[in-house]
């Protein structure tokens, strides 16, 4: 029998988010793991997916104040599972941020982390990833890279309820870019199918359902 793994990054709950999407809870019953890669942003976000099941988690760039390791790697059915946040270097971070930023959305950023990634961890079966805020699924000389993008999205709506919570000024002028946004990805989760001979990885969309 395969396990089911949900698979939860950048939640940024409180952060952005005042609470977790109630369907999150609802796509993950009967989850035999969750797994979080990072920009969790609270300890009740985690106290929140525990009720549901036992969580492994990673810091990610949003989370200077969890006690929570860069990386780890876990053992499922025989398949080692490298879990990872994925920020790099801050100057490629802000020139990324940057392009994507001015591009209204269109412009795709992180280009080559898969493969960085990839190289990073050569014994791993699988490695799970955040950061992007982006669905991704490749499989790189028989590694699955995979992300299951965010549950917080960028999008007008979400920045004109960021304007809202007094951020301070250089991401105030951030957000009058931002919010003009015509490109952007829709709150998802995921979920990983891992048994003995492979791991089937699936995206589904928080706000559509499928």
């Amino acid at each position: 029998m395969a396990k089911r793994v949900g698979v939860v990054a950048d939640t940024h709950c409180p952060e952005f988010v005042d609470e977790l999407p109630a369907r999150l809870f609802e796509v993950l019953q009967g989850v035999d793991l969750i797994v979080h890669a990072g920009d969790i942003n609270g300890n009740e976000t985690l106290d929140a997916l525990r009720r549901v099941a036992h969580v492994e988690a990673v810091r990610g760039d949003h989370d200077c104040a969890l006690d929570l390791p860069i990386s780890r790697e876990i053992e499922v059915e025989g398949k080692r599972i490298v879990i990872v946040h994925g920020n790099r270097s801050r100057w490629l971070e802000e020139s990324n941020t940057l392009l994507w930023t001015l591009s209204l959305g269109y412009y795709r950023p992180h280009h080559g982390l898969a493969h960085d990634l990839r190289r990073q961890f050569p014994g791993a079966d699988a490695i799970v990833f955040g950061h992007t805020h982006r669905p991704h699924a490749e499989t790189i000389d028989g590694v699955l890279l995979f992300n299951p993008g965010g549950v917080h999205q960028w999008n007008p709506t979400t920045v004109r309820r960021r304007l809202t919570q007094s951020p301070g000024w250089f991401e105030w002028c951030w957000l009058q870019v931002a919010r003009h946004l015509r490109r952007f990805e829709s709150p998802s989760v995921g979920i990983l199918e891992v048994g003995p001979e492979r791991i089937v990885p699936s995206v589904l969309d928080l706000e559509s359902g499928t």
